[in-house]
């Protein structure tokens, strides 16, 4: 059995946003880069879960992505896994990165494709579903929990007000979210050994781009906050009733 993940780098959460270009780039300039933590807590660890239990499975970790990107990929091989695959293209359109992803597995004959549920950078969670409909695949998302008994997966995913519990022949492609696993560290063993795992660079397949980013814009600046003595009982009705803003 083979079980290919898919991983996203994203800025780390505490990063400083700035653009470039006017507005139309991200400023990548010391910017601490980490995996996606969707693609890494609950994607990765629960395809590392599945590897535990059953020896014979084979994992590899896909991104795509340039040179820059590595150190991240050896991050995400700490965890584990038995290889990694990095499409040598730039990240710019949902649709194009999907279709480096469904080239890569329809060559690699896996059973099993996990992605996180969405990115934290763009909130984009549309990359599963489209490289399900490349494969011809049926597509799980938003997967709490995944349980295999030999090609047989059941899974539990959020619907509106409740949960559905669903069963599914492999292969099929899952996104994944909290509830699927327990998030992990990479121990010194692991941080040692995925310096020579394998990291096989392929060259990307032609693929359209249907979107561009037209311009990036930061949130408005809060406002500082107005004390109000607790004597002045007017004065703090006048302000919930004129200037206090639901959020």
């Amino acid at each position: 059995m083979k079980i290919l993940v898919c991983i996203s780098k994203t800025p780390d959460t505490t990063a400083k946003i700035a653009f470039t270009d006017n507005n139309t780039k991200f400023a990548e300039a010391g910017v601490q880069w980490i995996i996606n933590p969707y693609d890494e807590w609950y994607a990765l660890v629960k395809a590392l879960e599945l590897k535990e239990a059953d020896a014979s499975i084979t994992l590899h970790l896909l991104h795509v992505g340039g040179t820059d990107s590595e150190p991240v990929i050896r991050k995400a091989l700490a965890l584990g896994g038995d290889e990694a695959i990095r499409v040598n293209a730039v990240p710019t359109d949902s649709y194009s990165v999907a279709a480096q992803i469904a080239a890569v597995a329809k060559d690699g004959g896996y059973d099993l494709i996990f992605t996180g549920k969405e990115t934290i950078d763009y909130n984009n969670g549309v990359i599963g579903g489209m490289v399900a409909e490349m494969l011809d695949l049926p597509y799980i998302a938003l997967a709490t929990s995944f349980q295999l008994s030999g090609t047989t997966a059941t899974i539990k995913r959020e619907i509106e007000g409740g949960e559905e519990t669903v069963e599914v022949q492999l292969p099929v492609v899952v996104s994944c979210q909290k509830g699927m696993a327990e998030a992990r560290i990479p121990n010194m063993r692991g941080i040692m050994a995925a310096r020579t795992k394998p990291l096989r660079v392929v060259e990307p397949v032609a693929a359209e781009k249907y979107t561009e980013v037209a311009e990036f814009g930061l949130p408005p600046a809060k406002a500082g906050v107005k004390l109000v003595s607790p004597d002045n009982v007017e004065e703090l009705v006048r302000l919930l009733h004129e200037e206090a803003r639901v959020i």
